[in-house]
């Protein structure tokens, strides 16, 4: 009976220690953040423009992968990997992306119990002319060493240290998806470039056709001149045209120079040794871009998925706010040995302190409270944010979709204006050499002409510009699966002796694995 009553005080301090334990594992479950739900939308069941595109079904998207090579450009492809490798904005941009994986990390480190040690060696001499001397006897040498170590830890009852680190994840993710975004800009930008700089080059060669067309016109007017068959007028008339046409030209060649230049920096390169090589813009293939239906359209644009996480992230803050009304309870402990001497192995000359502290602001003015109005109101933003991001992505694909069916319909109309006006140029400048007609109405045929081969370059290069822009609408071909999890954007395992000083490649799939070298400072 008498070991009974000896064990009872062990057994009711263990069932002590484990209802603490038990309460203590209660409130760290306390999540203050509001139930996240990700938004829907009620979508139709297909797009309203129409493009020259079989009918979509749910299967039916834009695969993953260098969507440009649909065009069939070589040269094409190799600036488009070159851009993605190369862009210092796209570069700049993952760079974002690192410091918000570290930013997740960092926030993720509060969970942990901080542990330190330390160490000092010192000796040290009071000096005989320091006031207030005293009665004290003895030397006026000491020596002092100690080591010691030092353990904090936070419990998080509030769920605030975790919904912080929830918060810095979501904006890990939503960086990760702004980087895809910024490399299917660039892309995009490059490609619609690229087709610009090629139907310029195609206006070039016009413009060269002409001008050896107007320059034999000029010389039969001056033939007829001399032989005292038209006026100085008709002359006048043809070199205008001509010197018109050579000086459209040289700002047609003026502006593929400044594209070119444009197209220099887009793939890192020094405009002043970059060339892009001639080429026609007819060469280029028409893609036939599959579309999809739009319910898919949310899980493929990055854009969208970035809105999304940002607003995840705005709900967990609202949890923090909220753990800003609760106290903040901290364990530590200290425990190490001192001697003036280095038997510091010895018991006896053991040192430790335990504690625990908890703070709760009282009174702050209305600090907390504004700081939560605050914080739902930035849940608010992010949410209209969301809606208008999905708003402009479909106003981008029916965009696309429009103008892709409309121009190429324009485009056969515009061809069959060409045939006309050249027609017409033949056989103005026919009757004129045989007196049949004067000279103003070749002049008219020659600039109806003109005008109309050029309209249809432009034709045939904004129809290829706008498959771009519909392909980049669509999302390039990334889908949200490409995007990081929560705990997938983590850099490195909390536990881990050495970390990753790897940079996140630009095409977003993050920095190096575990086991790299020692970043400095690790």
């Amino acid at each position: 009976m008498k070991a009974r009553n000896e064990r009872s005080p062990r057994r009711t301090a263990g069932r002590g220690a484990l209802l603490l334990g038990a309460a203590a594992m209660a409130l760290s479950g306390c999540d203050l953040a509001p139930t996240y739900r990700e938004p829907s939308y009620l979508l139709p069941s297909s797009y309203q423009g129409s493009g020259p595109f079989k009918l979509a079904r749910p299967g039916d998207a834009l695969p993953r992968g260098p969507w440009w090579e649909l065009f069939g450009d070589p040269e094409l492809d190799a600036l488009e990997v070159r851009a993605v490798r190369d862009n210092p904005t796209l570069a700049a941009v993952a760079e974002q992306y690192t410091q918000a994986r570290d930013l997740a990390a960092e926030a993720r480190s509060g969970l942990f119990p901080q542990v330190a040690a330390d160490g000092t060696l010192s000796r040290s001499k009071r000096s005989q002319g320091r006031p207030y001397p005293g009665t004290a006897v003895g030397t006026n040498i000491a020596t002092l060493n100690q080591i010691d170590g030092a353990a904090r830890w936070e419990p998080d009852f509030w769920s605030r240290i975790r919904n912080q680190t929830l918060l810095q994840k979501r904006l890990a993710q939503a960086d990760a998806a702004d980087l895809a975004s910024a490399r299917l800009s660039l892309q995009a930008e490059l490609a619609t470039d690229f087709i610009a700089i090629r139907g310029l080059d195609t206006e070039i060669e016009v413009y060269k056709q002409s001008i050896g067309f107007y320059q034999k016109a000029v010389d039969i007017t001056r033939l007829r001149f001399l032989g005292k068959i038209s006026s100085g007028l008709d002359v006048a008339r043809a070199e205008s045209q001509l010197a018109t046409t050579q000086a459209l030209l040289t700002d047609t060649v003026a502006n593929r120079a400044v594209l070119q230049h444009a197209i220099a920096v887009l793939v890192g390169a020094d405009p002043s040794s970059f060339v892009v090589a001639s080429g026609d813009v007819g060469r280029f293939a028409v893609p036939e871009v599959p579309v999809g239906v739009p319910s898919s359209l949310l899980q493929r644009r990055p854009d969208v998925a970035a809105a999304e996480r940002r607003m995840a992230a705005a709900n967990a803050a609202i949890g923090v706010s909220r753990a800003a009304f609760f106290p903040d309870i901290t364990l530590s402990a200290i425990g190490g040995f001192q001697d003036t001497g280095f038997d510091l192995a010895s018991l006896p000359n053991s040192l430790w302190t335990v504690g625990a502290t908890a703070f709760l602001p009282l009174f702050t003015g209305g600090l907390r409270r504004a700081e939560l109005q605050r914080s739902w109101s930035q849940f608010r933003q992010t949410r209209d944010d969301y809606r208008a991001t999905v708003l402009g992505a479909f106003q981008e694909v029916e965009d696309g979709l429009t103008l892709t069916g409309q121009l190429s319909t324009e485009r056969a109309q515009q061809r069959t204006a060409v045939q006309a006006a050249l027609q017409a140029q033949n056989i103005t400048l026919q009757l004129y050499t045989g007196g049949l007609t004067n000279y103003l109405d070749a002049v008219v045929a020659q600039v109806t002409a003109l005008t109309a081969r050029i309209a249809e370059v432009e034709v045939q290069t904004r129809q290829l510009q706008a498959s771009v822009t519909l392909v980049r609408g669509l999302g390039g071909g990334w889908t949200v699966g490409s995007l990081p999890t929560e705990n997938g954007v983590l850099p490195f395992h909390p536990l881990a002796i050495t970390g990753s000083d790897r940079e996140p490649r630009p095409d977003g799939t993050g920095a190096g694995t575990e086991g790299a070298s020692r970043p400095p400072g690790e």
